[in-house]
């Protein structure tokens, strides 16, 4: 198994919380992590998979089922399919509130499953796992990691040819199955459209009337359905920052398709050479670099792009406790530079600490606050400063 960074805090809460939500897209490792880290816990394990018939069988009398397994920790995998077990698992963890006596399993984020996990508020927490990040691949090739993602399957296939394969029936399943079943309202073939346009202008600000426009709908709708996908964990919404800083801000948010290999299974692209020739390459390395920040911030900071309307902007601000602690531009050179507005948003900003985000250029200064690094020294570089 690949080790998860995700896996001791996993532990920890099993350690110390009587419930524990373990959430990411369907084939992500989630139920693997899980097995994995139960098979060295010191409470029995007993896993159900609500999608099989037999398992759920298993809980046509789930009080009984479940008290009767109460020394056991009860993994309940695909929760959403049976959303009247929330209730129960309330009223059993109040009754005998231990650690480790419950893990749900999801393919949706906590908004999206709030109806049927508001009674357990108090009770549970949430954790989400990623597809694999580079940081959890020392020995993989970083165009390989990019242009694949880090769906394990897509990941780890022998060729390109089953890495397409993989990936084009697991977009099928996820839009003609996995989506509906959890509630989207939207017909695969419509959903499938959206998606590519979205793939289309993958970094780019989200325009709902245009988006609106093409397909048909209402703009209601489609902002609708772009929620969702972004509940259900396919896409990532990076909001602006807003500051008092006196400026016309710009206050659309950035969508990505968070995992870069169904980017390019969506939109066609068929390997690494076409990938460096497509429009969307630029898009795609942002969002590719993108996650890999995003998953190695720390649960207090908070990250946002920044754009006013007279061109400055940097491609990342975080912040952390209401102060801006770092910027950071992605480049998909190795000799990158920095455009003038990268100067005045950092002027805008108060000047904070710049990393210029790399492919594999070797870590130098730029400046006495300014750096350039590459996305696989990422981690040890936020850990640092």
């Amino acid at each position: 198994m690949i080790p998860r960074q995700l896996e001791s805090a996993l532990r920890l809460r099993l350690a110390h919380l009587p419930a524990t939500a373990l959430l990411g897209p369907r084939q992500v490792g989630k139920t693997t992590l899980v097995k994995h880290v139960m098979s060295q816990a010191e409470r029995p394990g007993i896993y159900l998979d609500l999608e099989n018939p037999a398992d759920r069988a298993r809980l046509s009398e789930p009080t009984l089922f479940l008290e009767a397994n109460q020394d056991s920790t009860i993994v309940l995998d695909e929760v959403h399919r049976l959303p009247e077990v929330f209730p129960l698992l309330r009223g059993l963890i109040d009754r005998n509130r231990v650690p480790g006596r419950f893990v749900l399993l999801g393919s949706a984020s906590y908004d999206l499953l709030r109806n049927t996990s508001e009674s357990l508020a108090g009770r549970i927490a949430y954790l989400e796992l990623s597809p694999l990040l580079l940081s959890e691949l020392p020995q993989a090739n970083l165009r390989t990691h990019w242009f694949r993602g880090g769906f394990p399957n897509s990941f780890l296939a022998p060729e390109e040819a089953v890495q397409q394969i993989w990936l084009g029936d697991f977009l099928t399943t996820y839009l003609e199955k996995d989506l509906p079943q959890l509630g989207l309202a939207a017909r695969p073939a419509l959903t499938r459209r959206l998606l590519t346009m979205l793939a289309h202008n993958q970094g780019n600000l989200v325009n709902y009337s245009s988006l609106a426009n093409s397909l048909g709908l209402s703009q209601p709708t489609v902002t609708g359905y772009v929620d969702f996908l972004e509940r259900a964990l396919l896409l990532r919404r990076l909001p602006p920052y807003f500051s008092n800083v006196g400026k016309r801000l710009i206050k659309s948010p950035k969508l990505y398709l968070r995992d870069s290999g169904l980017l390019h299974r969506v939109l066609g692209i068929p390997d690494l050479n076409a990938l460096l020739g497509h429009p969307v390459v630029g898009g795609s390395w942002e969002g590719y670099a993108l996650e890999q920040v995003l998953n190695a911030l720390q649960p207090e900071q908070n990250a946002y792009f920044y754009r006013t309307s007279n061109g400055a902007e940097l491609d990342v601000v975080v912040e952390t406790a209401g102060r801006v602690t770092l910027a950071i531009e992605i480049k998909l050179s190795d000799a990158p530079t920095l455009s003038r507005g990268t100067h005045t948003a950092l002027a805008d900003l108060g000047n904070p600490p710049l990393l210029v985000l790399t492919p594999s250029a070797a870590d130098y200064p730029l400046s006495e606050t300014s750096w350039v690094g590459n996305v696989r020294s990422l981690p040890d570089y936020l850990k640092n400063r």
